[in-house]
């Protein structure tokens, strides 16, 4: 066998190598981009159908009994049942934006380790996304103060397993009105209808 054979296979070998590696890296960075595209088509329904928001979530407790009359303070319950029900209207009218904070990286992401990108929300009207990141540790806010600066809730969603041929898919989801006292999971089924992707069922998995 001639040298200049031998450097051909070399030099043949070594290009299919980088041509396969090429071509990996080619389709690698199109699912990436397919999942991108998808989740992005997704979001807002998925957290308009899941978020939690800290300023709703508790009522006030049912009228004590008053142990020297042996009787409930009904009267007193009315009043602060009136007061928060005229609080939930006012918070269901208000037009401002909803803050949420988002976490910051796609849980289970094999594709490309990167943050989750918001730029797309940043306009929506009825939802201010941030980067939970922006503020102190979920677990220490304050859930019981209304008028707080920290975002009304928080949202963590994973990568996207699709079916084989790329129809359907699951995407695995958590909610939290914050302080480390609420939180909600959910397995969300999702699925391509008309060239349009939509929620097709939610299953709660975990409260806590």
């Amino acid at each position: 066998m001639s040298i200049t054979f031998m450097k051909l296979s070399k030099f043949i070998f070594i290009t299919l190598i980088l041509l396969s590696s090429f071509g990996c890296k080619k389709k690698e960075v199109s699912e990436s981009d397919f999942e991108k595209e998808v989740m992005n088509s997704v979001f807002l329904e998925i957290v308009d159908s899941i978020y939690m928001d800290r300023r709703t979530m508790h009522p006030p407790p049912m009228p004590r009994l008053d142990f020297k009359t042996n009787k409930e303070d009904t009267i007193g319950y009315h009043d602060k049942l009136k007061r928060y029900q005229v609080e939930q209207d006012s918070i269901k009218n208000d037009k401002n934006r909803i803050l949420i904070g988002v976490y910051d990286y796609v849980v289970n992401n094999k594709i490309r380790n990167e943050k989750f990108d918001l730029t797309p929300f940043k306009n929506n009207k009825k939802f201010d996304f941030q980067y939970t990141s922006k503020f102190p540790e979920e677990i220490y806010w304050d859930i019981n103060d209304k008028k707080s600066k920290m975002p009304v809730g928080t949202i963590q969603i994973s990568n996207i397993q699709f079916n084989k041929t790329k129809t359907s898919g699951t995407i695995s989801a958590s909610a939290s009105c914050g302080g480390g006292k609420c939180g909600r999971g959910f397995e969300i089924t999702i699925e391509n209808k008309s060239g349009e992707w939509h929620i097709k069922n939610i299953v709660h998995t975990w409260v806590s």
